[in-house]
């Protein structure tokens, strides 16, 4: 059983989006329970985490394979990285 944490930035951007993005993002978060691995690996400074696309928008992970847990960290337009 894979165990799913948010963090507390992630948690203020997720109140702010309007609804039909929210639909997206918990679509993409299913995905991610299925298959841990299915984003793209991230490098230098956020090496060990993992990125989705949606649409313009980023929603950044970090999978802890001993733990089974899925960290949620950031959401994001593209633009910002």
């Amino acid at each position: 059983m894979i165990n799913v944490k948010t963090s507390d930035k992630f948690e203020k951007i997720l109140n702010k989006t309007d609804k039909s993005l929210k639909v997206q993002i918990d679509k993409h978060i299913s995905k991610i329970i299925n298959d841990p691995e299915i984003g793209k690996p991230m490098r230098n400074v956020r090496k060990g985490t993992r990125e989705v696309y949606i649409g313009s928008f980023r929603l950044s992970y970090l999978f802890h394979q001993q733990e089974q847990t899925i960290y949620l960290l950031d959401f994001y337009h593209k633009d910002e990285q």
